[in-house]
């Protein structure tokens, strides 16, 4: 009976991740991974470098540990136990992140740093090893034609709170000073990822079939015979390196205007807000047009947006009351391109490698893990111009990399 779901335990496991994600996404804007963190980091006196290493942990470094623990977890009939174990990582690491800055005038700006960096390093690994189990239960516990609806109607039935939460969070860093504010920060989003978490203890989840790994030996020996099977994993792979290039870039925006502006708490609070609002439109457009339009054709607006970003930060860099209608568009793109990004690789997979797949996707976006670090230190030789033309040029290939793409699967709902 585990191995079978159900039409009621489909509907069970579709509320209980609709709960999480409604929670995860109030608690996203204390944590906010393009905003609150980049910014916490550089006012706590981080460097262009010490930014790259962040964005490498935030980005790359957790997506190459999903590589290790991939094959660890493809032997796993059940995940949930492993997922829950992930959460609660993550949320005593916020924990940790508040309590630090609670007694950080304590510390000098070096051994803070570090301590961001250890602290930053936990909750990002347990995030990728929370991911793993999360996609595989997700793809086997939920009807293939309710997923895509699932995708969109969290964008949209969280649109509202995480506004609000967005005009919560600038206002709490108006209302304190640092580093009290960015304390008060992560306990809440701590709080809100605890409540989240109560939706995964309610999962009915569905026993795997499995190919059992020898070890991460075995389990990399078979990447090459999946990419050989599977042209589309080919082309997701050159897609996410592509596309996650833009996303790395995103942490710079911020280095970018306080090398320009005075960095305030309440101009963060402002690229917040701009960026939740560009998030929660392509929410509602990409909802009502769901039954429309593919993955294929999301990531392709995902590729066009990911490459004027950059173009339209140095134009507008030039006006500060302008440059935070910049994060509209960030908040797009990231929307569109998770949206994508975890449809597509649902689509192209099975129930039976759908762990190996995500492991693979994860060690495989090598840019995220290797442009953040170059990108701090070619910021500060070469300047912003340079590397945002050339991050730029690079996403806009993903466009041409995405017609490569077979999504015909989401059509006839492969499991």
């Amino acid at each position: 009976m585990d191995k079978i779901l159900s039409e009621r335990r489909s509907k069970i496991n579709f509320r209980s991740f609709l709960w999480h994600a409604i929670f995860l996404a109030l608690a996203s804007n204390f944590m906010d991974v393009d905003t609150i963190i980049p910014a916490m980091l550089i006012q706590s006196g981080g460097t262009p470098f010490h930014l790259g290493i962040l964005t490498a942990i935030l980005l790359g470094g957790s997506s190459f540990f999903q590589l290790f623990f991939a094959s660890y977890l493809s032997n796993k009939s059940y995940k949930k136990k492993y997922l829950l174990t992930a959460i609660n990582m993550r949320i005593i690491s916020l924990v940790a992140l508040a309590i630090l800055f609670y007694f950080s005038p304590n510390f000098k700006s070096d051994l803070l740093i570090l301590f961001i960096f250890v602290i930053i390093s936990i909750f990002a690994i347990s995030g990728s090893f929370a991911n793993i189990s999360y996609m595989d239960i997700f793809g086997k516990s939920v009807k293939p034609e309710k997923r895509k609806k699932f995708f969109t109607l969290k964008e949209s039935i969280t649109s509202i709170g995480v506004f609000l939460s967005a005009l919560i969070v600038r206002e709490l860093l108006k209302r304190f000073e640092f580093p009290a504010n960015y304390s008060l920060l992560f306990f809440i989003a701590a709080m809100l990822l605890l409540i989240a978490s109560w939706g995964f203890w309610q999962i009915k989840e569905v026993r795997s079939e499995i190919k059992l790994n020898k070890g991460f030996l075995d389990f990399f020996k078979r990447i090459p015979g999946e990419i050989r099977a599977n042209p589309n994993l080919k082309y997701y792979l050159l897609l996410i390196n592509s596309l996650g290039l833009a996303l790395s870039l995103l942490p710079f925006l911020i280095l970018l205007a306080k090398e320009n502006f005075e960095l305030t708490d309440k101009m963060v609070g402002n690229f917040l807000v701009f960026r939740i609002t560009g998030m929660v439109l392509s929410g509602l457009i990409f909802y009502r047009l769901s039954s429309k339009i593919n993955y294929k054709t999301m990531v392709q607006v995902a590729s066009v947006v990911g490459a004027l970003i950059p173009i339209i930060s140095l134009f507008l860099i030039q006006y500060e009351f302008y440059y935070q209608f910049l994060f509209l568009f960030t908040g797009f793109f990231v929307s569109v391109y998770k949206i994508s990004k975890n449809g597509i690789l649902i689509e192209i997979s099975t129930i039976k490698n759908r762990a190996v797949y995500t492991g693979i996707s994860g060690a495989g976006d090598i840019v995220s893990m290797i442009f953040p670090l170059m990108a701090g230190a070619l910021v500060s030789v070469l300047g912003f111009h340079f590397v945002f033309i050339l991050v730029s040029s690079v996403v806009f290939l993903g466009f041409f990399i995405s017609r490569k793409l077979d999504c015909s699967s989401s059509l006839s709902h492969k499991a």
